[in-house]
């Protein structure tokens, strides 16, 4: 992944097809969240501790995805469009 967050690796790419064959994984570790929504592993964090969507199993840290997307519809719906 480059600077600005454009997959252009093959291997890379094809990790997130697979994440993705039928529809949507609704849990996610950070990584795969920052590649699925197309934005940096910091700012994919921020996102989803905003969103409470944030659980810890052990030592693994796992997103819902489906919280991420109710908070991202949510803030969206109240910012007026300049279009």
């Amino acid at each position: 992944m480059n600077k600005r967050n454009q997959v252009e690796d093959p291997e890379t790419k094809q990790r997130l097809e697979k994440l993705l064959p039928l529809g949507k994984k609704k849990w996610v570790r950070y990584e795969e969240g920052a590649m699925l929504y197309s934005m940096g592993l910091h700012s994919f964090q921020k996102l989803a501790k905003d969103a409470n969507a944030v659980y810890h199993v052990n030592r693994i840290v796992l997103v819902n995805t489906e919280k991420v997307d109710e908070y991202i519809e949510l803030m969206c719906a109240d910012e007026p469009s300049d279009y």
